[in-house]
């Protein structure tokens, strides 16, 4: 993994593959860091001929953590949200894109097929959005337009998210994570509980315990302003995947994301929840490879 300089921040990043593949930049969710995208899922893509780029977004991982920022008071900016206010952040998703475009113009290029994650969905809309030039194609997996009236998610899964640890030590922040892992599973393609414990111990030590980042993180969504009609600009080629079964954007938002978006492709997956585990790994690679394989076999007609 190496460093680069992008927008004002220091960007941890890993590149798989050859440099001079058409890239693809993996975006990753809410207070996620880059190791939740599988290293096989990377090395999949990149078998298939492509440079496969993830990194730690802006407050997590061993990117630059904006700590004069402080705690932001997420439960006010929730209200305001529920009320029909406007909510202020730290920063915006759109601040976010702009890293995800600065770390490609570090890297030296152009243009990339962009996909993300949940969160990393919303912010990889706002680079095709905001940044045509930068991409070749959209992935949007598990994520939402933000619409209005969208079911929301399931009580217990949204706990499980946003509850805090029940303190910073090692063992509480393990647990809390394991609340997530459970509660966001796929069924249909289930971790072993040997991996789920050991894929949350990794997280949890490879970087300092940060609430407040990641607290600021949830603030920018929150604050986010729907994108459906935004959307409708993108000329992109687009594919939305999402879980039948997602506990947290369920399966009406990726149908939203998908219909605002001329001519996207949406597959929606028996069985996916809200995560990566080793069983999904084939059916991201299959469908992600199949799609911009197409874009790519486009192009060059």
């Amino acid at each position: 993994m190496a460093k680069v300089k992008a927008n004002g921040l220091e960007i941890e990043y890993e590149s798989f593959g050859r440099d001079s593949d058409s890239a693809i930049l993996l975006i990753m969710g809410f207070g996620a860091q880059l190791t939740m995208w599988p290293t096989e899922f990377c090395e999949g893509l990149a078998a298939k001929g492509y440079r496969v780029i993830r990194f730690d977004n802006r407050d997590v991982g061993l990117s630059t953590h904006l700590h004069r920022l402080g705690m932001p008071d997420t439960a006010a900016a929730m209200a305001a949200l529920m009320s029909g206010g406007t909510t202020a952040s730290a920063y915006t998703l759109d601040d976010m894109a702009k890293d995800a475009v600065c770390l490609l113009d570090a890297l030296g290029i152009k243009r990339a097929h962009i996909a993300g994650a949940s969160m990393g969905g919303m912010i990889a809309q706002l680079v095709a959005i905001n940044h045509p030039g930068h991409t070749i194609s959209l992935t949007s997996i598990m994520s939402t337009t933000a619409r209005p009236g969208l079911p929301p998610g399931k009580p217990e899964a949204m706990a499980a998210l946003t509850t805090p640890p029940a303190s910073d030590s090692r063992e509480d922040r393990i647990a809390a994570g394991l609340r997530v892992a459970h509660v966001l599973g796929s069924p249909g393609f289930p971790d072993s509980e040997a991996d789920i414990v050991a894929n949350t111990e990794a997280a949890i030590d490879r970087t300092p315990f940060d609430p407040a980042g990641v607290a600021r993180q949830l603030t920018a969504i929150i604050a986010a302003y729907p994108r459906h009609e935004k959307l409708k600009s993108v000329r992109a080629p687009t594919l939305v995947l999402h879980g039948a079964d997602d506990p947290i954007l369920v399966l009406d938002c990726g149908k939203d994301t998908a219909a605002c978006v001329s001519g996207a492709k949406l597959v929606v997956v028996p069985g996916m929840a809200h995560d990566f585990s080793k069983g999904l790994v084939p059916v991201y690679i299959q469908h992600l490879s199949e799609f911009i394989g197409s874009v790519e076999k486009a192009k060059a007609a």
